[in-house]
């Protein structure tokens, strides 16, 4: 077990000597958190046993001899093995909601999670919505927030790796929704079969190959599977675009976050209707397609894939 340091006393004051060691080791964040105070904050917790909102009067708590060492342990695993603080506490929150995860699926950090507790709303009427496919899953969290938060929607979650939806499988039963929330395994939309949508969501992998070479070491902690978008960031982009529309309902919308290859996207199709959605909460590059715009500009969809 890890030693403390001297004169570190209360839970306030090992969060301010983690971030402190945080910053002066050159720490990446971005999973999750966006700075050293917040990451030490839910290492500091997550070791203490304690709850991530824990008042701000507890902080003033000081601390046993082994849980000085517990903390210092989870603080110098963050700065030695470089690893995002999910992976470490295999705790992480979307859309208001905890998921278990590991280093078979991405850290959530969508911004379609405040899409997701709107419940679509305005662009999708609720009354409307029966159906629901998570494309790519993962963790399952974007599939399962759709599930909590539209208690009268069934939701498939497609992955193509195994280990992920081990993970979603959890997920789901942590949230008790088993009975609403169904695990595919698919390559996109392979094993998909017959089953018809309302809406598609997907957060595929969007990261070009120049992207990906510059990412920083906590990142590539995360699955390449995830990540990886091929040269442009667009390979399962475009493939999400060209089959969507066979599996949506009359009526029944695409919306895809593209991240940075978002550019890149309305660079080769600057004519296309793409609405590209404001996050009140910050985040960008999520766009929304109704299935006829997705149906009419087809052709040159899979004009693009030829030359993949």
């Amino acid at each position: 077990m890890a030693s403390s340091p001297e004169g570190l006393l209360t839970i306030q004051d090992f969060i301010r000597w983690g971030a402190s060691r945080f910053n002066a080791e050159g720490l990446f964040f971005g999973h999750g958190t966006d700075n050293a105070l917040d990451e030490a904050a839910q290492l500091v917790l997550h070791a203490l046993h304690l709850p991530p909102d824990l008042p701000p009067a507890y902080r003033e708590c000081r601390l046993t001899f082994p849980e000085r060492g517990a903390v210092c342990e989870l603080l110098e695993r963050r700065i030695n093995e470089r690893k995002p603080a999910a992976y470490l506490t295999n705790r992480a929150w979307f859309a208001g909601l905890e998921f278990y995860v590991n280093e078979d699926v991405l850290v959530p950090r969508s911004p379609l999670a405040e899409l997701v507790e709107a419940g679509f709303d305005p662009w999708v009427g609720a009354e409307g919505l029966h159906r629901v496919l998570d494309l790519g899953a993962g963790s399952g969290c974007i599939g399962i927030a759709c599930a909590v938060y539209l208690p009268e929607v069934e939701v498939d979650l497609a992955e193509v790796s195994p280990a992920a939806l081990e993970v979603a499988s959890i997920n789901r039963a942590r949230h008790h929704l088993e009975e609403r929330v169904q695990l595919l395994q698919s390559d996109l939309f392979e094993h998909i079969g017959d089953r018809r949508y309302d809406i598609i969501v997907s957060n595929p992998p969007y990261v070009s190959a120049a992207e990906l070479a510059t990412l920083p070491e906590e990142s590539r902690k995360e699955p390449e599977l995830g990540l990886a978008g091929g040269e442009t960031g667009l390979d399962l982009i475009l493939r999400i675009l060209h089959d969507a529309p066979t599996y949506l309902n009359e009526g029944g919308v695409l919306v895809v976050e593209v991240g940075n290859a978002a550019a890149e996207l309305q660079r080769r199709f600057p004519d296309l209707p793409f609405l590209w959605i404001e996050f009140e909460w910050g985040g960008e590059g999520v766009f929304l397609m109704q299935r006829d715009q997705l149906t009419e500009f087809n052709p040159l969809f899979e004009k693009e894939l030829e030359t993949l």
